[in-house]
């Protein structure tokens, strides 16, 4: 099984307008090959989960001042 990732302009004229994203993916498996478009994310993080759900904005600076404010608390 070989699987690997096109741009579409890379296609024939007639299978381009048929995949609507600028990337796609082909997989071939016992003699089938398959064209499959790939959804590309423009912002690859998705947001904070679990107790920082709230906190949007928090940046990476106040996050490890906040860690450190709790490791002094546990000392």
């Amino acid at each position: 099984m070989a699987e690997f990732v096109l741009n579409t302009s890379t296609l024939p004229e007639p299978l381009f307008h048929l995949i609507p994203t600028e990337k796609f993916r082909v997989k071939e498996m016992n003699g089938v090959i398959q064209l499959m478009p790939v959804k590309e994310h423009a912002d690859c993080t998705i947001g904070l989960r679990g107790i920082l759900a709230e906190y949007d904005d928090m940046s990476v600076d106040k996050f490890l001042e906040r860690k450190s404010a709790d490791k002094e608390l546990d000392l």
